[in-house]
């Protein structure tokens, strides 16, 4: 799956927010996603294995939990792929520090 694929779908975003905070043992994610988004434990561990297979996130054993982990990775590779729209931001988020120096320079 695209990398672009997985992040596509709101809840995976999600789940890839909550590992970003900190590690999270897969009952916890599954609380959260279930209480945001009214998934089952099965619909969560769905999305936690396209994480994994996709490498967005990896999992250990903690005795009988499991604990997932963000892996920035693709991250990086999304990353580096929007590096070439970059330079159309840059000159749209100048244009508009511009307007606010003339707003602020009005009053």
């Amino acid at each position: 799956m695209h990398a672009f694929d997985v992040l596509g779908d709101p809840v995976r975003r999600r789940i890839l927010e909550l590992l970003a905070e900190r590690e999270h043992a897969s009952g916890e994610v599954v609380e959260v996603i279930g209480a945001e988004f009214g998934i089952s434990q099965a619909g969560v561990s769905q999305h936690l294995k396209v994480l994994r297979e996709s490498g967005f996130a990896t999992v250990r054993p903690e005795g009988t939990r499991r604990v997932y982990r963000l892996d920035a990775t693709p991250l990086r590779d999304i990353d580096d792929w929007l590096e070439r729209f970059r330079g159309f931001w840059t000159q749209k988020l100048a244009a508009l520090a511009t307007e606010i120096a003339r707003g602020k320079k009005d009053r």
